[in-house]
Order: C-alpha cells, then sequence, then structure tokens
C-alpha cells in the first residue's frame, strides 16, 4: 500500500500559468473580496426574488440553511414529480416513460446548457457517487500507478482510493496547497514530472463538502491535465446550481454532481459530463442493456453517448424532476443565482465574525454558499438540535468527510449553515439572532 502526501507550500504561481484565461483573474479578483468576509449589494436589476419564495412553500415553514445538504425544492419539481407517478399509476411504468419520452430529453439538455457541452455528454445517474464511481472504476488501473488528488477530496472518493491501493497497488498523491488554499499549481507541474511514467488520473474536488472554499485553480489544473494527457475527474457535487460552471473552460475530462444539492432536485438524482475524447479512451465501470447493446456471445458495443454510464433502472419520477429543476436555474440565470449567494453567504460570515464565541472556518481566494463555522464551548450536534427546535436547518460535517483536511487543520466536527437564492437577509439575522440565545 502506498500513500504519499508532499508538505505544503506556499510558492507564487508563475505568470503563464495565471494567465491561461481573463475570466479567472476576475474569479480572483471575486475572491479577494469574499476572503475578506465582505459582501456587496446585490445589482438594481435581480430576478423576482419574491416569486422564488412563493416558487418554494416551504420556505414560508424552515429556515433552510441546509442546501448543501439537499435544498428546498420549487413546487414546480415537486408537482412534476406527483404528475409522472399518477401517471404511472395510471397507465404502467413502461407505458408513461413511452408517453413522455420528450420530456426525460429535458435533462440532458437543459444540464448540456448550463455546463456548456452537448447533451449526449451528459448522462443521468442517481447520485454524484455513482457517477464518480463509474468513472473511476472504469479507468484500467494497474500497480505503479499514480493518482493524483486533492485535501480536501470527499471520503467516499478517497475510500475508492484506498480500496485500489489495496487491490491493484496504485500509489495516491496529495496536491498541495498554497498559502491560500488553492490548489499549488508549481507543486502539481512537479509531481506530474515525478516518478517514471505520467499520473494515471488527476481528481480533485472542487467545493469541499465542509468548507465554502472554491478551488479557483480548477480549470489551471484541467490546462495542465490536457497538456500531459493525462484523466482529469472533477467532482462539482457542491458547485453545480450555485454557480457558473463551464467544463470547456474548466477542460475537464469528467465531471460529476447531484441533483438534490443546489440543483435543487429531487433525491435519488445525479449527473455525470463525459467528454467525448475521454469516452473514446475508457469504457464506465458497469454496463447494462441501456448502456451497451450485446451484439454476439463475446462482444457488445456501447451506445454512443454518455448513457453509457446510465443503468436502466432508477426513479423516472425524479429525472422528469431533475429536468425541471435545471430549466429553472436556467430561467433564473446562474450568474444572477451566484451573485445572490455570494450576497447571502458573505452577509452571514460577517455577522458570525460578529459574534466573539464563533470562529469561522472557510479560508480561500473564493468562498461560495457552504458557512462553515465552531462555536466556543458548545458541541456541533447541541448547537444543530437547538436550532432544530426554532425550526432552523443546517447540518455537521464530520472529520471524515474530508479527513486529511481535517487532520491538517486540528478539527473534528465543524457546523454547516448553507444558503441559497431564495434565502433571505431576514433570515441571516434570525438565524444570527437564534445562535445568541444558545
Amino acid at each position: 500500500m502506498s500513500l504519499a502526501v508532499l508538505g505544503s507550500s506556499s510558492l507564487r504561481l508563475s505568470s503563464p500559468l495565471e494567465s491561461h484565461s481573463g475570466r479567472l483573474r476576475a474569479t480572483r479578483q471575486k475572491a479577494r473580496d469574499a476572503s475578506k468576509y465582505s459582501y456587496r449589494a446585490p445589482r438594481a436589476v435581480m430576478p423576482d426574488w419574491a416569486q422564488v419564495r412563493v416558487d418554494t412553500p416551504a420556505a414560508e415553514k424552515v429556515l433552510h440553511f441546509n442546501n448543501a445538504g439537499s435544498a428546498l425544492p420549487t413546487q414546480q419539481v415537486t408537482k412534476a414529480q406527483h404528475a409522472y407517478l399518477e401517471l404511472e399509476a395510471s397507465t404502467g411504468g413502461y407505458e408513461a416513460l413511452t408517453q413522455e419520452a420528450e420530456a426525460m430529453e429535458k435533462p440532458y439538455t437543459a444540464l448540456a446548457q448550463l455546463l456548456n457541452c452537448h447533451p449526449d455528454e451528459i448522462a443521468i445517474t442517481t447520485s454524484s457517487t455513482t457517477s464518480w464511481f463509474q468513472v473511476f472504476g472504469g479507468l484500467k488501473l494497474k500497480a505503479g500507478d499514480r493518482i493524483l488528488t486533492s485535501i480536501s477530496e470527499y471520503g467516499s472518493n478517497f475510500l475508492a482510493y484506498l480500496q485500489a491501493i489495496k487491490r491493484q497497488q496504485v500509489e495516491v498523491e496529495i496536491i498541495p496547497e498554497d498559502a491560500e488554499g488553492d490548489v499549488n499549481l508549481e507543486a502539481l507541474e512537479k509531481l506530474v514530472a515525478a516518478g517514471t511514467s505520467k499520473p494515471a488520473l488527476i481528481a480533485i474536488t472542487h467545493i469541499p463538502t465542509s468548507s465554502g472554499r472554491v478551488y479557483t485553480h480548477a480549470a489551471a489544473v484541467g490546462a495542465i491535465a490536457q497538456r500531459e494527457g493525462i484523466p482529469y475527474l472533477l467532482d462539482a457535487t457542491q458547485s453545480i446550481g450555485q454557480m457558473p460552471i463551464d467544463v470547456q473552460q474548466l477542460q475537464c475530462d469528467y465531471l460529476t454532481s447531484t441533483g438534490r444539492k443546489f440543483l435543487r432536485a429531487p433525491r435519488g438524482t445525479g449527473l455525470l459530463y463525459a467528454s467525448r475524447a475521454a469516452m473514446a479512451r475508457a469504457e464506465p465501470a458497469t454496463v447494462d442493456v441501456h448502456g451497451a447493446v450485446w451484439t454476439t456471445r463475446h462482444d457488445y458495443q456501447l451506445v454512443p453517448s454518455a448513457k453509457r454510464y446510465e443503468l436502466y433502472e432508477m426513479s423516472y419520477a425524479a429525472k422528469m424532476g431533475l429536468g425541471v429543476a435545471a430549466e429553472y436555474v436556467l430561467k433564473i440565470g446562474i450568474e444572477a443565482i451566484w451573485e445572490r449567494v455570494q450576497h447571502i453567504a458573505g452577509m452571514l460570515r460577517q455577522l458570525l465574525q460578529e459574534l466573539k464565541e464563533v470562529t469561522v472556518q472557510d479560508r480561500g481566494r473564493l468562498l461560495c454558499g457552504i458557512v462553515s463555522f465552531t462555536m466556543e464551548g458548545k458541541k456541533p450536534e447541541d448547537v444543530k438540535q437547538a436550532l432544530r427546535e426554532k425550526n432552523i436547518n443546517v447540518s455537521i460535517s464530520p472529520a471524515n468527510s474530508t479527513l486529511l483536511d481535517f487532520s491538517q487543520r486540528g478539527l473534528t466536527q465543524v457546523l454547516r449553515a448553507s444558503v441559497h437564492y431564495y434565502n433571505t437577509e431576514e433570515e441571516v439575522h434570525r438565524f444570527i439572532e437564534a445562535l445568541k440565545t444558545l
């Protein structure tokens, strides 16, 4: 078994790496604002946030700051699910699918528009982890192959690495972070160049489950991976639906995410982007008769799209809801959503910083809608339960969700308050007042 961890470095990035896109420079400017826990008032012209609240009836019943766990759905999503279930009940499952075949293409077309790719590069699965395993398990890893991953890699992904170490004798190397908590690109370049062969995979988590940090260097990592011909797998579970994601700009071969978080889609839905080039190089971990055609006794042919990564059986009512949820994001506008999320989260961080017993644990150039914090002298579970009694939802991120990051920072648990565009300034103030009573 081999697990190598390279020491952290604070070396500055070289000009060629920093200048790979003007968009990245703009993102870094936003990051400097966010890292100071500052926030700016939203633009004058914005979507109708009051209507968004109307579309989210539960938002008037509960203060939901657990969007990184499972967001409140719109009534459009739940109505679409219920209508499809009624159709199945009244006509039969296969017959309902045939009748709604055109509507079942909505998740592919809407998500492709959201991610800037072709619909045939999108697969619909049951979770982000299922998507991720379909990619990782399909790689032909062998003894001595090197996997480069991040300090903040999600626990389920890292467990797969540990299994690969045991089963295939691969090596896992950790990409250090720079002084601001982003991927250290110079260290990554050294890791890529080290060893007798190129790494078999670069896989990182764009936003960790336990922190508001965004890896702004994700696109630069993609540029390095593409230059070197290394497969690049990006876990964007906490990204899709709260911020703009462009797979062309990121230059990732694969991207995975879930429906239930910031997309506000039903539980039991996930998605996978697989580029056409990547599909030509590797197969899914497993296929069924939905993703491949059994042609002879000794052979099969994969379908010519990312649907090869899908398995036939899933909740088609949930899949219908996923399409509606993705279209809703497009209707509101992802740029407006991202600005709103940063505004609400920035306001929350600033007010939390003013509470002497609270420590905000987020760090990084660019911060998102996940706000992680601890309270001196209080157990996270006690705080969560006390807030729940006030009809306020938060969650807890334990160490085993991002063990390397937590171990490095001396953390065992953090409270996680994750906001979304349907949340309000009034809810932020109500949340702070509730914390003051604990």
